[in-house]
């Protein structure tokens, strides 16, 4: 097995066949080639061009640009592909099995794990060329698309009929439907309308032998035989390369209502979460900003209608006007003897107002640090809803203990909860201070019967907790992956596999 003993904030891995690395395959009895010589190298290139043509490219500085997805795990491919159909990756795939040369499927590169970093080189597939709709079969509730459609294009598109595809991540604006579905993002809405996993009806997957299948089908529900489709939904793509999907979209809802609720510390916004649901009520979506959030985002947008001290709830609601109305003051009184202040929104712009600026917390992270010389590295733990305030009250207490700012967001509502540590990756003593900080806050969240990743996905990055979080299910999930890729090529190294 594939241990990571590796540095989250190193620089890039040496990307050729012909160097020096240290490449296993994933739980196969065979060892993939590694010693290419520069003119088998030249005729694989050749081989790629043949399939895709100018699509396919192997300079350094083509290679660099896909060294890494937005997480600071890094290794450089030694060829990038974009194919423009399901034959072009299947003839891919062919031609990397024979040759045994590791394959990394990649959407927009916005992951925060590592899941599209090709840390043992090989081939990266650019499958952000392959964006189309290809259908909107709305009276049957839903559409089928290429995986590099970007979610927040899909929902445009389907705003105007009156549809939305549910899952909402923060990078919608940037984030391709593959992606979404290879990691199971979810996002701000998932307390009410749930994960990707949810939404997908049918996959085309190509395996890593090149054979194509179909895993569902265009029903809204269907009990014949095991369920393929959620099988490769949250694989990461270590099993195969979707190349199509039928998701189903749901009607956009008539009315919304946003409550902002202040608290005076983390914890008791937590328990105030707690007896919103205890009251019966399902908020479409639940955030919590605590107070070094607030100050980032009322830095970046002045404007902002957010308080200048204590910690933040967002609840929003959906519905009717009249079960919005209604539910929206409910909530109000739920919170009422907690809080320190309530509003609701009174328009729909500023509903979107405080959302945009929401989904704009990462990018605005850096107005804490003048000199721009610190990152931001999330971690996305999760825990039972009865757990959020202890885990909030175990995290404040890790990162205080090591002297690190940091900034708790994320879905409260469904107990995902955002860390964003700031660091300099430069400084030797920073970085150590945010593996020990990362490595408890996963440990806290297992502790707690959670999970070291809600949404995010495992990657390279918390590959080495899957053993503590699934225990003997990792055993099936390799021979799993061992069935479906017998030779380890496609995105080795990641989910612990």
């Amino acid at each position: 097995m594939f241990e990571p003993s590796y540095d989250r904030y190193s620089r890039p891995l040496p990307g050729a066949f012909g160097r020096e690395r240290k490449i296993l395959s994933v739980r196969s009895p065979q060892r993939l080639k590694l010693n290419f010589n520069s003119q088998t190298m030249k005729d694989i290139l050749k081989d790629l061009q043949d399939i895709a043509g100018t699509r396919a490219r192997a300079s350094y500085s083509e290679r660099l640009c896909y060294a890494t997805d937005a997480s600071q795990v890094e290794g450089l491919p030694d060829y990038v592909v974009r194919p423009g159909s399901t034959q072009e990756v299947s003839r891919i795939l062919r031609l990397c099995h024979e040759m045994e040369v590791f394959v990394t499927a990649r959407g927009a590169g916005t992951g925060l794990s590592g899941g599209a970093s090709p840390v043992r080189g090989g081939v990266v597939l650019d499958m952000s060329g392959m964006n189309r709709i290809l259908e909107m079969d709305l009276p049957n509730l839903q559409v089928i698309v290429e995986p590099g459609v970007v979610h927040e294009e899909l929902n445009r598109r389907l705003s105007s009929h009156g549809f939305f595809f549910p899952p909402d991540p923060g990078s919608s604006a940037m984030c391709t439907i593959g992606g979404m579905i290879s990691n199971n993002a979810s996002g701000m809405r998932s307390v009410k309308y749930g994960t990707t996993r949810q939404y997908v009806l049918d996959l085309t997957v190509v395996l890593a032998d090149g054979r194509i299948i179909n895993t569902g089908s265009r029903v809204l529900k269907s009990s014949a035989g095991y369920d393929l489709t959620r099988l490769f939904v949250g694989a990461e793509g270590t099993l195969g390369v979707i190349t199509r999907a039928g998701l189903r979209v749901v009607p956009v809802p008539r009315s919304r209502k946003l409550v902002l609720a202040a608290f005076p510390d983390a914890e008791t916004a937590g328990r105030a979460v707690q007896e919103v649901f205890s009251a019966g009520i399902t908020p479409s979506a639940c955030e919590i900003l605590d107070h070094i959030t607030l100050q980032v985002l009322k830095r970046c947008d002045p404007g902002l209608k957010l308080p200048d001290r204590g910690d933040v709830i967002l609840f929003e609601v959906d519905g009717t006007e009249s079960s919005t109305l209604e539910s929206a003051r409910q909530i109000a009184g739920v919170c009422r003897p907690r809080a320190t202040r309530i509003d609701i929104a009174g328009s729909k712009d500023e509903m979107d107002h405080l959302w945009a600026a929401r989904r704009l917390v990462g990018a605005a992270i850096s107005r804490l640090d003048p000199n721009k010389s610190r990152i931001y590295v999330g971690e996305d733990v999760g825990v039972p809803i009865r757990e959020i305030p202890e885990l909030l009250r175990k995290v404040q207490g890790i990162v205080n203990k090591l002297g690190l700012p940091a900034m708790k967001y994320g879905h409260i509502g469904d107990g995902n909860l955002h860390v964003a540590l700031f660091i300099d990756p430069c400084d030797p003593e920073d970085r150590q201070k945010a593996l020990q900080a990362a490595d408890s806050i996963h440990r806290a969240a297992l502790e707690l019967g959670g999970t070291v990743s809600s949404e995010h996905g495992i990657g390279l990055a918390r590959a080495q907790y899957m053993k503590d979080q699934v225990g003997e299910s990792l055993t099936v999930m390799r021979a799993v992956k061992k069935a479906l890729d017998e030779k380890g090529i496609l995105n080795p190294g990641k989910l612990g596999l």
